[in-house]
């Protein structure tokens, strides 16, 4: 029997790193998972990857039609859910004195609000003893610079981690935050101009105490933790995969 046999899970931004990756390990734990991209080429090509155990839906988690959509979809299984991992989000670089209106606004409106409607939206879907997961950041608690408006946002998810946890409880629905630190992804490399990706893996590996930087897997492994019965006794907790980063 695996761990969740039976169950249904969301992961959104499930096409590429992390996402996807969980997306494959809750799969293989025997869920029916429903991912979310941007574009069909991508969500048809992880759907691919996952198998019969997928289903795709395109859209924005930042578009309340495209969550009613996804939404629908996964009304329409009959099962409810009984994982999500909010997932999708995303960053640049910009200083204190780079920020804009427009890119503060587009960093919280992805991060926060896109995270806030996702759970709203499945808040009826969720079955009795759901877990809901969120994706942190090790940003949200060290002072990164060039990264204030990500690490703020990421902040915020901490926050409302907890907030939900508290008013999600009498349902028995738990909800955990996730923070990985640096993890070998597109999202982490798209950071870094072309050519320089090498550069700023290494950089940001000097800055792990282990030595190295993260993998998808492990950061699914962690995820899947969160949403199986293994973790049964947490809720609002933030569950740290960063190679010491934070800890030592």
């Amino acid at each position: 029997m695996t761990q969740l046999s039976g169950k249904t899970a969301l992961v959104t931004g499930g096409t590429s790193g992390i996402g996807l990756a969980t997306a494959q390990r809750l799969a293989a734990e025997g869920a029916h998972v429903f991912i979310t991209g941007r574009t069909q080429d991508r969500v048809d090509a992880a759907v691919a990857t996952i198998g019969d155990g997928a289903t795709g839906v395109a859209g924005d988690i930042t578009e309340s039609a495209d969550l009613d959509q996804l939404a629908d979809a996964i009304r329409q299984r009959g099962r409810g859910l009984d994982v999500v991992f909010a997932n999708a989000g995303g960053g640049e670089f910009a200083t204190l004195d780079e920020e804009t209106p427009e890119h503060l606004a587009d960093t919280f409106n992805r991060n926060v609000g896109g995270t806030v409607f996702t759970v709203q939206k499945m808040l009826p879907l969720l079955n009795e003893g759901a877990s809901v997961v969120l994706a942190g950041s090790t940003a949200a608690s060290a002072g990164v610079p060039s990264f204030g408006a990500y690490a703020a946002s990421k902040a915020a998810i901490r926050s409302l981690g907890r907030t939900w946890a508290a008013e999600l409880v009498g349902r028995k629905i738990r909800v955990n935050t996730v923070v990985p630190g640096p993890v070998e992804t597109p999202g982490l490399k798209g950071l870094a101009p072309d050519g320089e990706h090498q550069g700023l893996l290494d950089a940001q590996a000097a800055t792990v105490p282990m030595g190295r930087i993260g993998q998808p897997d492990e950061i699914a492994s962690a995820v899947l933790f969160l949403a199986s019965d293994q973790s049964s006794f947490m809720t609002g907790a933030e569950l740290f995969v960063d190679g010491g980063s934070r800890q030592v």
